[in-house]
C-alpha cells in the first residue's frame, strides 16, 4: 500500500450506503473497501483504488473474497489471469441446482 493513504472521497458515499463512511479507515478496512468498490464502483473508483492500494492488495482481495458478484469476479479473473480454483468466490455454492438438498 502506498505510504500516504488517501481518505475515501465524499463522492464515494453512495457506494457505502450501509456504513458511516467517516468511520472507514482505508488501511484498516482495506478488504471491505476494495470488495465494495470492485462490485459497485465505476472507473473513478477504480482509479482511486489503484492509486490508494497496491495491485497486490487488490489481487489478494480478488483471490480471497467470497463477496464478489459473479460478473465482477469474472472480470477480475480475466484481468489478473486467474483460474477459478485460485478464487474463493467460485467455490461450492449452496444454491447450485445439484446442491439444494
Amino acid at each position: 500500500m502506498p505510504d500516504s493513504i488517501q481518505q475515501i472521497p465524499e463522492a464515494f458515499i453512495p457506494f457505502f450506503w450501509d456504513v458511516h463512511i467517516e468511520q472507514l479507515e482505508p488501511a484498516v478496512h482495506r478488504r471491505f473497501i476494495i470488495e465494495r468498490l470492485l462490485n459497485e464502483g465505476d472507473h473513478h473508483t477504480l482509479q482511486w483504488l489503484f492509486s490508494t492500494y497496491t495491485q497486490d492488495d487488490i489481487l489478494q482481495t480478488v483471490r480471497s473474497s467470497r463477496n464478489l458478484s459473479r460478473k465482477t469476479a469474472r472480470y477480475w479473473q480475466l484481468y489478473f489471469d486467474l483460474k477459478e480454483e485460485e478464487m474463493r468466490c467460485f467455490g461450492m455454492s449452496l444454491t447450485k441446482p445439484d446442491n439444494l438438498f
